[in-house]
C-alpha cells in the first residue's frame, strides 16, 4: 500500500495531470448545474411527469433544464479546453489568459463546422470531444508558452501602454504560430481523407467493437471499454451508445416479446442489465464510491464536498459531478475500483442470472432509475432488488481501502506542508536573533571603544 500511495502521489503530482484534474474541477459548478438540469427534465417519477405537463405543456416544460444542459453539459469540451490550458500555462508561471484563449481558438481551428449554417458543431463540443479537447489543450498550451519567453518573438511596446495592451502583444507571434499548427494539421487531415477528426476518431474507436454479439464476454468488454474511456476524459456510455442501442436495446424488445407470448426469455445481458445492475449511481457504479467516502473518507475534504454535491443526483445515476469533481478523469489512485468494480458487478450478475438465482430482465426502465428499485422493476421481481442491493454492498467494499489511501496521502500532503511552515518560521526566528546578536555586538564594540 505504502509503495502504491508513493507512486501514485508522483503521478498526480506530473505537471499535465494536475493541469487536467484542476481544469476539471474549474467547471465542477458548472456540471453539478446541468446535473441538476438533467435531473429536472428526467426524474422517473409519473405523478411529477404529468403534474408538469399539465401545468406547463407536454414539452415546453422541459425548456428551461434544456437551456441549462446546453450552457453546461452541450460545452464541456469548449469549457475544459480553455480551464486545462489556463491551469497548464499557470503551472509554468505564464499568461494563463492568453494560453486558454489560443487553447480555445485551436480546438475551433480543427472542427469541421456544419454543413448549413457553418456553425461550430455542438455534437463536438460536448463530453463526446472531450478527449480531442484534452488533447489540444496540452499540445497548444505546450507550444504557445516554450514560444511566450522567446525574446525574438516579443514585441516591446512603450511604458506608457497599458500591461494589458503589452501582454496581448508580447503573446502575438506565440499565439499565432500555435493555432496556425493546428490549422495546418486540419489540412492534412483534410489532404489525407479526414475532413472530421472527431468522427474520424470517435468512429476508430466504436469500429473494433461494432460486430461483437450479445454474450457475456461482450458485457465485459463493455463494462472495461465505458471506464477506460471515461478514465481519459471520454464520455464512454455515449461513445457505446451505438452498440448498446444495436445489440442490447433489441435483446430486451426479445425479452418482453417473449414474456407476453408465454416462451422461454432468451436474453440475459440487456441494456436494462447494465442499467440496473452496474451503473449502481452512474458509470464506475459512483454511487459505491459515495457511500465508500461517507463511512472511511471523513478527513478528506475535498471527496467528502463532493461526495455531499453529488449525492443527491447519484441517487437517479446522474454522476459528472462525482466524475469532474474528484475527479474520477485521469485519477491515478482511483483508477483501479473505477475500472474493476463494473466489471466484477458485470461477471457476477451474470453469473447470478445464468444460474437461475435471479431472473432475466424483461422491462426497459429509463436510465435514472434510482438504484435497487431499477433491479426491480427490470426484472419484475423483488430478486432482481436484492440482486441491485448485493451488487451496491460490493461496489462500496470496493471503493473502501482506495478511499482509504486518499485519506492518508491527504493527511501526509497536509503533515508536510505543516511541517515546511514550521521549517521555514524556524528559518526566519534565527534569521532575527542572527540580526540582533550582530547588533549588540556592534552596540557592545562601540561602547568598548568610547565611541
Amino acid at each position: 500500500m505504502n509503495k502504491f500511495i508513493e507512486v501514485a502521489g508522483r503521478i498526480g503530482a506530473q505537471r499535465h495531470l494536475v493541469a487536467i484534474r484542476d481544469g476539471f474541477v474549474t467547471i465542477m459548478p458548472l456540471m453539478i448545474l446541468g446535473s441538476f438540469a438533467t435531473l429536472l427534465n428526467n426524474l422517473p417519477i409519473k405523478a411529477y411527469q404529468s403534474f408538469m405537463e399539465t401545468i406547463f405543456g407536454s414539452d415546453a416544460w422541459k425548456g428551461f433544464g434544456g437551456a441549462l444542459w446546453n450552457g453546461t453539459f452541450a460545452i464541456v469540451s469548449l469549457l475544459i479546453v480553455f480551464t486545462i490550458s489556463y491551469q497548464l500555462a499557470r503551472s509554468y508561471n505564464k499568461d494563463g489568459l492568453s494560453a486558454g484563449v489560443v487553447g480555445l481558438a485551436s480546438l475551433i481551428t480543427i472542427m469541421q463546422p456544419t454543413a448549413t449554417d457553418w456553425g461550430i458543431p455542438f455534437g463536438w463540443v460536448g463530453a463526446q470531444g472531450l478527449f480531442i479537447a484534452i488533447f489540444v489543450a496540452l499540445i497548444s498550451t505546450e507550444i504557445f508558452t516554450r514560444l511566450l519567453g522567446n525574446k525574438r518573438l516579443m514585441i516591446k511596446m512603450p511604458e506608457s501602454v497599458p500591461p494589458a495592451v503589452s501582454k496581448s502583444f508580447a503573446a502575438l507571434f506565440p499565439a499565432m504560430i500555435a493555432i496556425s499548427i493546428f490549422g495546418l494539421i486540419k489540412v492534412l487531415t483534410v489532404v489525407m481523407g479526414m475532413p472530421d477528426i472527431h468522427e474520424a476518431f470517435f468512429n476508430a474507436l466504436q469500429a473494433p467493437v461494432s460486430k461483437m454479439a450479445n454474450t457475456w464476454y461482450s458485457a465485459v468488454f463493455v463494462a472495461i471499454i465505458v471506464h477506460v474511456l471515461w478514465f481519459f476524459g471520454l464520455h464512454g456510455a455515449n461513445i457505446m451508445e451505438p452498440l448498446m442501442q444495436a445489440v442490447y436495446l433489441p435483446a430486451i424488445e426479445a425479452n418482453a416479446a417473449a414474456l407476453a407470448a408465454g416462451t422461454e426469455i432468451p436474453y440475459i445481458v440487456t441494456k436494462p442489465f447494465f442499467d440496473a445492475f452496474m451503473y449502481l449511481g452512474g458509470t464506475g457504479a459512483t454511487l459505491g464510491l459515495i457511500i465508500a467516502v461517507f463511512i472511511a473518507g471523513r478527513k478528506h475534504k475535498q471527496y467528502r464536498t463532493v461526495s455531499g454535491l453529488g449525492a443527491a443526483p447519484g441517487l437517479f445515476n446522474i454522476n459528472e459531478p462525482v466524475l469532474f469533481g474528484f475527479p474520477m478523469v485521469l485519477n491515478p489512485l482511483l483508477i483501479i475500483p473505477f475500472i474493476l468494480t463494473p466489471v466484477i458487478l458485470t461477471i457476477f450478475s451474470y453469473v447470478m442470472i445464468a444460474t437461475g438465482i435471479v431472473p432475466k430482465t424483461i422491462a426497459f426502465i429509463p436510465w435514472t432509475t434510482p438504484p435497487i428499485i431499477g433491479g426491480f422493476l427490470a426484472t419484475g421481481s423483488w430478486k432482481g432488488g436484492a440482486l441491485a442491493t448485493v451488487n451496491l454492498i460490493i461496489a462500496i467494499l470496493m471503493y473502501i481501502p482506495f478511499v482509504k489511501m486518499a485519506e492518508r496521502i491527504e493527511i501526509k500532503k497536509y503533515e508536510e506542508e505543516i511541517a515546511a511552515q514550521k521549517l521555514a518560521a524556524e528559518a526566519n526566528e534565527k534569521t532575527f536573533a542572527v540580526g540582533d546578536e550582530s547588533s549588540a555586538q556592534e552596540e557592545k564594540t562601540l561602547i568598548t571603544s568610547g565611541k
